[in-house]
């Protein structure tokens, strides 16, 4: 089964003509009997559709190499099997919600039901998209103590003070919670 790598909108190299462009309409293949696109492509406004191999995408510079030993997490589109486009004309994409992929092998992650992403499907691409770069967001704020710990106390305080916050919501990422005791059972007499 064919995953969409790229979003709409985003920016990509073509590689085949040498040209920057905009990701305009992602185009699934559908086939009878299979519950996903057997293969995608992407229009990008050149006059024919280009498969993921022939594109890639924009780089972010700097802080993303900080971010360079986090899990790729993506965020793709999947079909909304239970609305028609009409239906969910007021979605951001309608027919589609989000799922967020963190595992390199598309599988795995977070996907919300479809009556939640219905009710406030703003808020929902929102989460998506915040989830997505969650690994980032980490990294850069290591980054944020890293920086303040080399300053040898010449931050400014309010630096200082975000970057043991920081320090505490990292501790409480890396930390497994204990295991919660089982409630205890009322006895019948």
């Amino acid at each position: 089964m064919a995953k969409a790598i790229f979003q709409r909108n985003q920016k990509v190299w073509v590689e085949s003509v040498g040209v920057w462009a905009t990701i305009e309409k992602i185009v699934p293949v559908w086939a009878k009997g299979f519950d996903e696109p057997v293969r995608v492509t992407y229009d990008v406004g050149l006059g024919r559709e280009f498969h993921a191999h022939e594109l890639k995408a924009e780089q972010d510079s700097g802080a993303e190499a900080l971010s360079a030993g986090a899990p790729p997490w993506r965020l793709l589109r999947a079909r909304n099997k239970w609305q028609s486009e009409e239906d969910a004309s007021h979605h951001p994409y309608p027919g589609t919600y989000p799922v967020i992929v963190t595992d390199a092998a598309d599988w795995g992650g977070w996907r919300v039901p479809g009556a939640e992403y219905d009710r406030d499907p703003h808020k929902i691409e929102f989460q998506a998209r915040l989830i997505t770069r969650a690994p980032h967001l980490l990294a850069l704020a290591r980054e944020v103590v890293r920086v303040v710990d080399e300053s040898a106390g010449d931050a400014p305080p309010e630096l200082q003070r975000i970057a043991e916050e920081i320090a505490k919501l990292d501790r409480q990422f890396r930390e497994a919670p204990a295991a919660s005791p089982a409630p205890a059972r009322a006895e019948v007499a």
